[in-house]
């Protein structure tokens, strides 16, 4: 099979398990004979796409979710800040930037060209989120739906083991980047916590290492928490 090949030939490269490929050919097959169509798909992320590829949807419908995805940051996620991002604003200056110095050189480790620890601490401030939700309310009329991750320990994720422990010691259970707490907004709909209490880091939600997580027997796959999601807005005719 190929996804064997390129395992064993390629075993630093991920995401290429055999329902992965699948959803490869697929994605080509859908958009072949649609070039505006495919062009929109590559402006956005592969697990966006996946939610849109597996949803039964024409090609016009398809267009206009991607379109959405887009204009309306539908990748977003909406917290109420961090107590732990609240402690490393008010460091003096220079240890604040001291800090930031390492955390970017970790980020640049798994990929990030350009990091700015700094400056995406101010926008996770508990403050930042309170005046950010203030001047942009809930919209009457719209269905909101909020969910959180939370890893069961900081051995759950390499990515994201210390930043887990810390927040874990300033705040509690976490993701990696905020606590459940933080995570919970309108329309909380509860905290996933993965295969067999494995957890859920802050890298799962997004699908970082695009394959499903398994553990005793048991398998976690978040792309089908998304097309849940999607599911469930369809029968609620939205």
């Amino acid at each position: 099979m190929v996804a064997e090949y390129i395992t064993a030939n390629y075993p630093d490269r991920t995401g290429f398990s055999p329902r992965n490929l699948r959803r490869m050919r697929d994605f080509y097959r859908i958009y072949e004979g649609h070039p505006e169509v495919f062009k929109q798909a590559l402006e956005v992320g592969w697990t966006q796409n996946i939610v849109i590829l597996e949803a039964d949807l024409d090609m016009e419908g398809r267009s206009w979710y991607l379109r959405a995805v887009r204009q309306f940051g539908w990748s977003s996620v909406p917290n109420h800040g961090s107590k732990t991002m609240d402690k490393l604003t008010r460091l003096p200056r220079w240890a604040f930037r001291l800090a930031g110095f390492f955390v970017n050189l970790w980020y640049r480790l798994l990929g990030d060209r350009h990091p700015d620890f700094c400056a995406v601490c101010g926008q996770f401030t508990t403050a930042w989120a309170e005046e950010f939700y203030r001047a942009n309310p809930d919209v009457e009329g719209v269905l909101y739906r909020s969910y959180a991750g939370a890893m069961r320990s900081w051995r759950s994720d390499l990515f994201m083991w210390w930043q887990n422990l810390i927040i874990g010691l300033v705040e509690g259970e976490n993701d990696g980047l905020v606590t459940a707490e933080s995570a919970q907004w309108t329309g909380f709909q509860g905290v996933w916590r993965g295969a067999a209490g494995r957890g859920v880091s802050h890298m799962d939600e997004v699908d970082f290492r695009r394959r499903p997580l398994r553990r005793r027997g048991e398998v976690f796959d978040v792309v089908d928490e998304y097309i849940r999601m999607a599911a469930q807005l369809k029968e609620l005719g939205l």
